[in-house]
């Protein structure tokens, strides 16, 4: 990634973090999801750590299920750590640049929604699971390749290209894993739906998720693509998917 990119995304969040809790509908179901699967688990006590924390969802999730571990949040956003309950271990760190030095290797690593802004996600997913201690657990959710089936039909119709963020597959994420190693490995599909596409749109810039390394499009190219965008059946309203991949893998 280089530093434009990186500091556009950031941006967003920073711009995004005093109303991210608040509009975050979407990840705030997964983190608690994830949260919950990683709690069923036999996972052993340690340090606990929540990468791309943002304003700490899932980290909030893994103590409240569990009042006596605490969770450090780690994030390259200052913005979004200080919207995290005081009190909460934080520290400031690009993720990209590889991993924080600790006094002891984790127990748990987790992270929600996050994964997809990072550069190469596969190689940060196994530069994760070799950081932790044996028997420790990395815990992902991330939105992948397969999402926004709407957005793309609409933009093949069109010839208007798509702006939506290109995702990882789930293929390559586990790809350099052994399946024995592949605890749970689950695709939830999340459909949100409105009047017009703006309204599908921007949860997605409230929550400062809209960087896109192509160009913005013109009012007159959004307007193309709410006429090709497939409409439900009573042609009231647009829908907008996403595939979610919830991974659990155990070193």
């Amino acid at each position: 990634m280089n530093t434009s990119w990186e500091e556009l995304i950031l941006k967003n969040f920073g711009h995004a973090s005093n109303t991210y809790n608040k509009e975050a509908e979407l990840q705030r179901t997964f983190a608690r999801r994830l949260a919950e699967q990683c709690i069923a688990t036999n996972l052993p006590q340690g340090n606990w750590v929540d990468l791309g924390s943002g304003t700490g969802l899932l980290a909030e999730a893994l103590e409240a299920l569990n009042p006596n571990q605490s969770v450090l949040r780690v994030d390259a956003s200052q913005e979004m750590l200080a919207q995290n309950r005081d009190g909460s271990q934080t520290q400031l760190w690009d993720l990209n640049y590889g991993l924080p030095k600790w006094p002891e290797p984790p127990a748990l690593i987790a992270s929600s929604f996050a994964l997809h802004w990072l550069n190469a996600p596969p190689h940060r997913m196994e530069e994760w699971f070799s950081a932790l201690t044996p028997g420790g657990l990395l815990a992902i959710t991330v939105p992948v390749k397969g999402s926004f089936r709407e957005w793309h039909i609409a933009a093949q119709e069109t010839g208007v290209h798509c702006t939506a963020l290109e995702l990882p597959s789930p293929k390559s994420l586990i790809k350099g894993f052994n399946r024995a190693n592949i605890q749970s490995e689950e695709l939830h599909s999340y459909t949100q739906t409105g009047p017009d596409i703006n309204s599908l749109i921007k949860p997605i810039v409230k929550v400062g998720a809209q960087a896109s390394p192509t160009a913005s499009l013109s009012v007159g190219e959004w307007r193309r693509l709410h006429k090709a965008w497939p409409h439900s059946t009573n042609n009231e309203s647009v829908s907008l998917t996403w595939q979610i991949q919830l991974l659990l893998i155990q070193r």
